[in-house]
């Protein structure tokens, strides 16, 4: 069964939404200067309320988003908002994890203007480093300065040849009318999404649902 998160939460409503439709992982934004980011103490409201609320039978799991930040601060929004995992979207080494009090997602950008097999053997370089030190790896577009999630599709040929040998989780211009066919050609781990379940830039309870249905009847 593939895993799925929705990232780039900033309400309750919408987080119920998700873990309502089986989300494995809800995630939370707290990179500077993008446009979904909330400061530490809104996360802590949203979160905490988030788990008071739901009554389901699997508990999503917390994960927040950083990307360049001080281990001090990253490790003070976990302690604070109670968070399950970070996931680091900068240019974090493997030695900055281990300064950190909670597993890493460690998102690995892929280099499409590269040759074919030089872009699979560099993204599935970073994503063994990660899943050696005992972390998660994600898959999303390089995209110059961009920092979190590009919110634009890669190849998903490329994603394929890297989760043969590991479980990665995919992410980049997801949503639910495409999701299925990345699954069916990547055949990841787990997928992730934040725009596509959007309606002018916030997130639609109805398109949460559409893309968790579609992601559990591909499998």
């Amino acid at each position: 069964m593939t895993r799925f998160k929705i990232c780039g939460l900033r309400d309750v409503s919408n987080a119920l939404a998700a873990a309502e439709s089986g989300a494995d992982f809800l995630g939370f934004n707290f990179v500077e200067g993008v446009r979904r980011r909330i400061q530490p103490t809104e996360g802590s409201e949203i979160i905490y309320n988030f788990r008071l609320a739901f009554d389901g039978d699997k508990m999503s799991k917390i994960v927040g988003l950083f990307a360049n930040q001080d281990a001090e601060f990253i490790n003070s929004v976990i302690h604070r908002c109670g968070l399950d995992y970070v996931q680091l979207c900068g240019d974090e080494t493997p030695e900055f994890w281990h300064a950190l009090d909670a597993p890493v997602i460690r998102q690995v950008k892929v280099r499409e203007e590269l040759p074919r097999a030089e872009a699979v053997s560099n993204a599935s370089r970073h994503v063994a480093e990660a899943l050696d030190a005992g972390h998660m790896a994600l898959l999303d577009k390089h995209k110059r300065g961009a920092l979190g999630g590009t919110g634009v599709t890669f190849d998903w040929e490329i994603a394929r040849e890297v989760a043969l040998d590991y479980p990665v989780m995919v992410a980049g211009g997801l949503d639910p009318q495409n999701v299925a066919q990345a699954i069916e050609i990547a055949a990841p781990w787990g997928v992730d999404v934040s725009s596509g379940v959007e309606t002018d830039g916030v997130k639609d309870a109805a398109k949460i649902k559409a893309f968790a249905a579609a992601v559990l009847c591909a499998g």
